[in-house]
């Protein structure tokens, strides 16, 4: 069997990252492994106040796209540290990341770049549109990704 060193895991904040960071955990454990939690501001998110914010720039100056990627990032920021602090991570070696891009491109690049052996992540994003079974980035990674990508679904 394949040896796991590092489990990279997309934690969205949507209902299902708490049962993404369980199981990356348990897998952790299991295999021996370290975890990279990330969180990728959406590109989209980015573009649509950088719109907004060109439309105000008549009216102040004094707003500007940079300052709302450091403040989400910021808030992301302590949002993970508050989520990871929910689970007992004691002996693992762990890391946690935000960045911002398109998703799937953003985690495809950090497989690559930090010698991932597995992603987990949630099949629904933050959108959790009622009819979608597979959310838009998890499918992009099940086509994309080079390693294996342990899906999660959450059941009611």
């Amino acid at each position: 069997m394949k040896k796991y060193n590092r489990i990279l895991a997309a934690i969205d904040f949507s209902r299902s990252s708490k049962e993404v960071l369980e199981n990356a955990v348990a897998l952790a454990r299991e295999l021996n492994a370290g975890i990279m939690f990330i969180n990728v501001i959406n590109q989209k998110d980015i573009d649509i106040v950088k719109y907004a914010l060109d439309r105000m720039s008549v009216y102040t100056d004094k707003l500007n796209v940079k300052e709302y990627i450091d403040g989400v990032r910021e808030e992301r920021s302590l949002e993970m540290k508050k989520f990871l602090s929910s689970i007992d991570l004691e002996g693992l070696e762990i890391e946690s990341m935000i960045k911002s891009g398109i998703p799937y491109k953003v985690l495809l690049k950090v497989v690559t770049q930090e010698a991932i052996d597995m992603v987990v992540m949630g099949a629904k994003g933050r959108s959790d549109l009622a009819d979608v079974i597979v959310g838009s980035t998890a499918l992009k990674m099940f086509r994309r990704c080079p390693v294996p990508l342990l899906s999660i679904r959450e059941f009611n």
